[in-house]
């Protein structure tokens, strides 16, 4: 039988192994309760949480990683990146570039981490590990941080001094004791201020804290069964999923790397779709165009009330007849939302 590794050896291990696994970063962080738990429970007792109610039920749970997997010794953090390419300048919507591809993140994530799983379990055969792809009740951020991957910028996302903050973080939670990268203390945001000054429905009260009920992502991606206010809709733009801005102005992400997965780069078919056929989705043809991506899991009712949200602040009078059909539609919330697009007509 092969020597058994030590615990230095096998933490080198882990991170040779995660990046044959095409992760960019990996670090390894003690299982501690973060930093950022009472910052978080006064963010929710602010209501800055919106109607993202599963995150007060599961508060305490965010207080260390036992609340995930009990026993939890250590976290190995990776950081993987999606950015590839910029938008494209003519198309008449935006989607966030996180879901360009033709894959939801958390299954290409969690196959890779289940991957480091088996990897740990054929190490320490009695040592029990979790892969944590964005659902649990874990401050992924603060475990990165303390990993050493990098600091919160004044937006709220993690940035990092390598590869800027085009990235999406997961973890593996294990009961062994390994070696541990040293923890990000410095912030190199400095007194630049774009991010906050570029957010067009000024959905950062202070920096470093966001309000979801003002943020763009919150409000196309999580509020799917209720309107959008009028006082927000403008600042929608023509973002029918998610919201680049903030990132898109970080002077950091010139050092973001040019490629990612094949699996994140723009769908060709999403490139000839034009605003007018999302407002001509049935489910059907929802499902045939989104299905396995990320606004998926968002739905077709958000996903057209968005559309004809941006039609109607582009007063696109193309989408005029569609938008009038929507006033019949099956769904209350698209229906407002096409009555309110064509009265801004």
């Amino acid at each position: 039988m092969p020597e058994r590794m030590s615990d230095d050896q096998l933490s080198a291990a882990i991170r040779e192994q995660a990046t044959s696994l095409d992760f960019d970063l990996v670090r390894i962080a003690p299982a501690v309760s973060p930093t950022g738990f009472h910052p978080l429970l006064k963010w929710l007792d602010n209501g800055y949480a919106a109607d993202m109610d599963w995150m007060d039920r599961r508060r305490e749970a965010y207080r260390h990683p036992d609340g995930v997997m009990p026993g939890t010794h250590s976290v190995i953090v990776v950081a993987l990146n999606y950015s590839n390419e910029s938008p494209d300048p003519t198309a008449e919507f935006r989607i966030s570039r996180y879901a360009w591809g033709t894959s939801d993140y958390h299954t290409i994530i969690r196959k890779r981490l289940k991957s480091l799983c088996r990897f740990l379990r054929e190490q320490r055969p009695e040592a029990h590990s979790r892969a944590v792809v964005d659902t649990a009740p874990l401050l992924e951020r603060d475990f990165a941080r303390i990993a050493g991957i990098g600091w919160f910028g004044k937006n709220t996302m993690l940035i990092s001094r390598e590869i800027g903050s085009w990235f999406f973080l997961g973890a593996v939670l294990t009961e062994l004791t390994l070696d541990y990268d040293t923890s990000f203390e410095e912030d190199y945001c400095g007194t630049c201020t774009a991010c906050l000054d570029a957010c067009p429905t000024d959905a950062f009260p202070e920096p470093g804290v966001l309000d979801a009920n003002r943020c763009i992502s919150y409000l196309t991606i999580e509020r799917t069964d209720k309107p959008i206010s009028a006082t927000l809709r403008s600042g929608m733009q023509d973002w029918i999923f998610g919201c680049d801005i903030c990132q898109e102005v970080c002077p950091w992400n010139r050092f973001a790397p040019p490629d990612s997965l094949p699996e994140f780069h723009p769908r060709p078919d999403l490139r000839t779709t034009r605003l007018l056929d999302l407002l001509t989705l049935g489910e059907a043809e929802f499902e045939d165009l989104f299905a396995g991506t990320p606004l998926f899991r968002t739905g077709r009712e958000a996903i057209v009330r968005n559309a004809a949200i941006v039609a109607g602040n582009q007063q696109a009078s193309e989408c005029r007849a569609a938008l009038q059909r929507l006033t019949e539609d099956a769904s209350p919330l698209i229906r407002e939302a096409a009555s309110q697009a064509l009265q801004q007509m």
